[in-house]
């Protein structure tokens, strides 16, 4: 587990800020577009990899031209929600290819999955032969995209210069 308590001044804010937009620039680059030299600017994205401001590199593809057309959220209500049973669902849930990413969530429902299929045949199949029939699942609902609106995926950062605790 990382955990790190440090001061982000607005170096470290440019360098967030530039990888979020594009994670695949060299270490110069970016030391260009911050305004210092590559080997502290290195040094710096560093320093927030190892403290977690930064989890992970990757491409951010397009499924639907993938041929992933249907994106959907299911509402998950759990029979019990013992501690084991949450941890139990959360581990399978992890299995579930079609299921990209999920939350454990408070109010009528324990878990909110975000979905994508190729279509809604894969969907319904998901749903009938996995996701209800999955132990102590109790109700599920189920919610079709008509379109995004919205795709932020970026952090918003103003305002996040000082102290911040990763635990």
């Amino acid at each position: 587990m990382r955990s790190a308590q440090f001061e982000l001044d607005a170096i470290d804010m440019k360098i967030l800020r530039e990888l979020q937009a594009d994670g695949r620039m060299t270490n110069v680059e970016l030391a260009e577009r911050v305004g210092i030299s590559a080997p502290p600017c290195l040094r710096r994205v560093r320093k927030l990899e190892d403290a977690g401001y930064i989890k992970k590199y990757r491409a951010i593809l397009d499924a639907n031209a993938l041929g992933y057309s249907l994106s959907a959220f299911c509402s998950v209500g759990l029979t019990h929600q013992s501690e084991i049973e949450l941890k139990r669902f959360s581990e399978l849930l992890q299995t579930w290819s079609i299921v990209r990413e999920a939350w454990m969530i408070s109010g009528e429902s324990d878990f909110l999955l975000y979905c994508v299929a190729k279509n809604l045949a894969e969907f319904q199949t998901f749903v009938i032969e996995s996701l209800t029939s999955a132990r102590n699942v109790d109700t599920v609902r189920t919610m079709l995209t008509i379109r995004s609106v919205k795709d932020e995926t970026p952090v918003h950062l103003d305002g996040l210069v000082g102290p911040h605790s990763l635990t």
